[in-house]
């Protein structure tokens, strides 16, 4: 057992090890495509696992870019598992070497393989991605992964151009034992602020994952509402992996890596958050420094911003997610979309996410029937 270096317990860390890309996603919050000028080398990659080692790190999640892209990829996971963290991996599925990929993973054992789907058909997941058949190498990835046994979960990012796609989506996965995870696309990089969910159908889409929660067990619908999905509400328990929200995690149980080596509480954030360089500092110094993360690890109620001031809520929910907040207010502590906020001061719009969340929960009803 590792010793525990940090008063902020086990950071799970996610790492884009490389930020080249072969699509180009609408909603990219990296805007990845050409691979970052000066990323980490083989040798400081690895040494970078050492260091995860020392801050008692839980889990790495390589992401990229398109991670298999990266040459070393499979060096890099198995110095992540032979220093005894979980491993996982973010992929869109459209690779080379579809099946050298997964013989290496079924001997990395990783705690998730995890797929991009952004739509139940090719003309929405194409469009989306940026790439004539993405949907179908998506698609191949899924369910050969799953098929070896492999933990499988797709991630659905959603936005006004996908999110009636949900019920096909849910149809495509059902009962095969693949988790779905579903989050908020937040406005910045690629990703447009008109393309974001109206609180109207923010709010449809959580009822939509609370009843697929709610009437599917685990085994048929594996299914998490994350990144921005919340808080508070009285109608739709947590969408999360905890009973509870308990604030924006970056900086505390959070690290995000990029493949230059600069460090952030957490990627979605902008790179005004960014609190160091591998290069120039250790992990264990960054990580450790009283000075960084501080607009996360000083929080107090008076710095929550307009939309959060005076939510009785605020102590524990602490604005919502830091990403969201930022990229579409500019401040820390402030999201947009909030469950509570929406059903206090939008009863409207309640009632309008009600119909929509109907149409969507019938088309999924009549697929499966």
């Amino acid at each position: 057992m590792r010793e525990n270096t940090t008063k902020y317990g086990r950071p799970t860390v996610i790492w884009e090890i490389t930020l080249k890309c072969n699509l180009h996603c609408i909603h990219c919050g990296s805007s990845a495509g050409k691979q970052r000028e000066k990323e980490l080398s083989t040798d400081e990659a690895l040494r970078l696992c050492d260091e995860f080692s020392r801050v008692n790190v839980d889990e790495v999640c390589l992401i990229g870019g398109e991670p298999f892209l990266r040459g070393d990829w499979h060096s890099i996971a198995s110095r992540v598992k032979d220093l005894d963290m979980r491993l996982s991996v973010v992929t869109s599925g459209y690779v080379n070497g579809k099946q050298d990929i997964l013989n290496k993973l079924d001997k990395l054992e990783p705690f998730t393989v995890a797929v991009s789907l952004d739509g139940a058909t090719p003309s929405v997941h194409d469009y989306i991605r940026g790439k004539k058949g993405a949907f179908d190498n998506a698609i191949e990835f899924i369910f050969s992964a799953s098929d070896r046994g492999l933990p499988t979960t797709i991630v659905t990012t959603v936005s006004k151009l996908n999110y009636r796609e949900l019920p096909s989506i849910a149809n495509i996965i059902m009962g095969k034992r693949i988790a779905w995870q579903i989050q908020v696309a937040a406005p910045f990089g690629r990703f447009k602020k008109e393309l974001m969910l109206s609180e109207r159908e923010y709010y449809a889409v959580g009822l939509f994952i609370a009843h697929l929660r709610k009437n599917y067990s685990k085994e048929e619908m594996p299914v998490i509402g994350a990144h921005s999905f919340g808080y508070y509400s009285k109608r739709i328990p947590c969408l999360g992996l905890y009973p509870e929200w308990k604030g924006c995690v970056a900086g505390l149980s959070l690290l995000g890596v990029q493949s230059n080596g600069n460090i952030k509480g957490c990627l979605a954030l902008p790179d005004d958050f960014v609190e160091g360089n591998i290069r120039e500092r250790s992990l264990v110094d960054i990580w450790e420094d009283p000075k960084t993360f501080i607009y996360n690890r000083d929080f107090s109620l008076d710095k929550l911003g307009d939309l959060c001031k005076g939510c009785p809520h605020g102590e524990v929910c602490r604005g919502g997610c830091n990403s969201m907040s930022v990229t579409a207010t500019g401040k820390v502590f402030n999201t947009p979309l909030c469950f509570y906020r929406i059903e206090k001061y939008e009863p409207e719009e309640v009632k309008h996410a009600e119909i929509i969340a109907e149409e969507m929960i019938k088309e999924l009803d009549q697929s499966i029937s």
